[in-house]
């Protein structure tokens, strides 16, 4: 349902209608039609649509733009626009008043699909993959991965809503240099068990308690069996116990998270299939590589440069950005993570993906232009990679900062939040603020069952729609099907801004979409919460008049439904009593 464009092409109609009769009639010189739009002006009190197509015309007119618009509404007819009235305002612009019908429409819409409210066929289909989380598998999910969790999860909804075909995707990076700081790690560890403090730990190696209990775990199954065994089969078979431990927890904790990924995708595949070796090798018969001390070097700055170039930046811009290549292959033989991530999206264009979307941290920013400038250099659209970058979220309590979990004495992670945060309320609050925005996750906040809190606030307006319509039951009230003479009677202005907000769903979706920011939709939903709620003070839905009534209970259905619709969407429960 996107009735508010069906408004708006049919006011582009109208218009181009009145304007080829007014120079039909000579009050108009012979001309091309001038390009113009239907607009949503910011201030409703200028109209709920409104065109330029006056000032668009000057020029191919030769005329006063406020002269083209005398034309134009001279020839103008709305039927079928839903609009009842318009006017001429300013320089020329034409606004247009929405009618009864407009408002009747509405929740006719809402009403015959309440499943596909607010979807659209707006993204034709195209395939889309989405990568997010991708944490690294050698230690536990933090908060950075609660905020992309749910960030990423909630795009790939609302692109599916506006007609796209999107496809969940998880990297783990379960090869390259840090699985070998991750086997040197556990093999210290492991080693000082049977050898004390006499087993060095890697300056640069795992820190983190989880390390020292998955090497006593695995030292409780083989006791020192591996003491005295050759160092590398002693780290891959530790590697072989622990990995899989950590991909499991990071699977369960996505699942807590209601997270259901379409793919877990392993680095590992890469280099085994030779598809890391092959990108190098692609790159090397571009003429974009070259061997320095032993290593391949990528010509990161040639390709990057000529990509900004073409985006009209100046060489001074470029200078000062630094730029330098990056290393492919090491003096040791083996590919870095860079050589790997290009194969890695190279390998999702190949399975047919027209777009990609990944969600970083922000201390990925100097990483998004390089790897668009190696998609290009590939062969592949570098256009067609979109980076969102994620700022850090702080948790707070009580006013404070809190680094550290009261259960554990160690820094918080995804885990620790899911079991003090219900997961609804954490998906809701990391979609309240755009990702590149900092972000105080307020744990007090979180917990709470009342309006302060936004996602309970959203599921209590639903909830108390559920307790209207059972109230009413009690008093032999059900709903039926309204004449539109019956919904006409939803003149109130608190009646109408609701309708004309719950007619905006659609467009916000799909908005959403274009910008990547499923935030939008979680504001829209608080704000028609918040325009129920105004609605329900102002207007008694049990009335007197039984057409009313039923016309009232016709409108609390429809913002019940969207509510509902919104909440389904973004997989946060929805509850019919609070």
């Amino acid at each position: 349902m996107n009735i508010y464009a069906q408004v708006a092409e049919n006011l582009k109609t109208a218009v181009a209608a009145a304007m080829n009769a007014a120079i039909a009639q000579g009050e108009l010189p012979e001309a091309a039609l001038p390009e113009f739009i239907i607009e949503i002006p910011a201030d409703n009190k200028n109209g709920d649509f409104a065109t330029n197509a006056a000032m668009a015309g000057a020029k191919t007119f030769r005329m006063p733009p406020f002269k083209i618009a005398q034309a134009i509404t001279a020839h103008l007819d709305l039927s079928g626009t839903m609009c009842e009235r318009f006017e001429t305002a300013g320089p020329g612009f034409i606004n247009f008043f929405l009618g009864a019908e407009f408002y009747t429409g509405v929740i006719r819409a809402i009403q015959d699909d309440p499943e596909g409210c607010g979807s659209s066929d707006y993204g034709k289909g195209e395939r889309v993959n989405v990568e997010f989380v991708s944490a690294n598998p050698t230690g536990p999910m933090h908060m950075g991965n609660a905020r992309g969790g749910a960030l990423g999860d909630c795009l790939a909804a609302v692109l599916n809503k506006a007609g796209y075909s999107a496809y969940r995707e998880f990297y783990v990076n379960d090869a390259g240099n840090q699985i070998e700081k991750f086997a040197c790690s556990l093999e210290a560890r492991y080693l000082q068990i049977y050898k004390g403090d006499a087993v060095v730990f890697p300056e640069d190696g795992y820190q983190g308690a989880d390390i020292t209990e998955l090497a006593q775990e695995f030292a409780d199954i083989h006791g020192d069996s591996y003491v005295e065994q050759d160092s590398a089969a002693r780290k891959q078979a530790l590697v072989d116990y622990a990995l899989p431990k950590n991909i499991k927890k990071m699977q369960a904790d996505m699942a807590t998270y209601k997270i259901t990924y379409d793919k877990w995708f392993f680095e590992s595949e890469l280099h085994q299939s030779g598809a890391v070796r092959a990108v190098v090798d692609l790159l090397t018969q571009k003429g974009l590589t070259y061997e320095q001390d032993g290593a391949v070097w990528y010509k990161n700055r040639e390709v990057v440069t000529e990509r900004l170039l073409r985006e009209g930046r100046t060489q001074a811009y470029i200078d000062n950005l630094k730029l330098k290549d990056d290393v492919l292959i090491r003096q040791n033989g083996n590919p870095t993570y860079f050589a790997a991530d290009i194969a890695y999206h190279k390998n999702k264009f190949d399975r047919g993906f027209t777009t990609l979307i990944d969600i970083w941290g922000a201390d990925h920013h100097g990483h998004v232009m390089r790897m668009k400038g190696a998609m290009d250099a590939i062969g592949c659209d570098g256009d067609r990679l979109n980076v969102v970058l994620m700022q850090l979220v702080k948790l707070v309590k009580g006013g404070e900062l809190v680094k550290m979990s009261k259960r554990t004495g160690k820094a918080i992670q995804l885990r620790d939040l899911l079991e003090e945060v219900p997961v609804d309320s954490a998906r809701f609050l990391f979609n309240t603020r755009e990702a590149n925005t900092q972000m105080d996750f307020d744990l007090d906040l979180a917990v709470a069952q009342d309006n302060q809190n936004p996602v309970y606030y959203v599921q209590y307006a639903h909830a108390r729609i559920c307790s209207i319509f059972k109230s009413l039951a009690k008093d032999g009230i059900t709903p039926r099907t309204c004449t539109a003479e019956e919904l006409a009677l939803l003149t109130a202005p608190e009646e109408r801004e609701l309708i004309h907000y719950l007619s905006l769903y659609t467009n916000e979706v799909i908005s959403a979409a274009k910008d990547y920011d499923p935030t939008k939709v979680t504001r829209y939903v608080t704000q028609l919460a918040t325009l129920f709620h105004k609605f329900y003070n102002a207007c008694r839905v049990k009335g007197d008049d039984e057409g009313l009534t039923q016309a009232r209970m016709a409108l609390c259905d429809c913002v019940r439904t969207v509510i509902k619709n919104v909440l389904t969407m973004f997989n946060i429960s929805c509850p019919d009593s609070m």
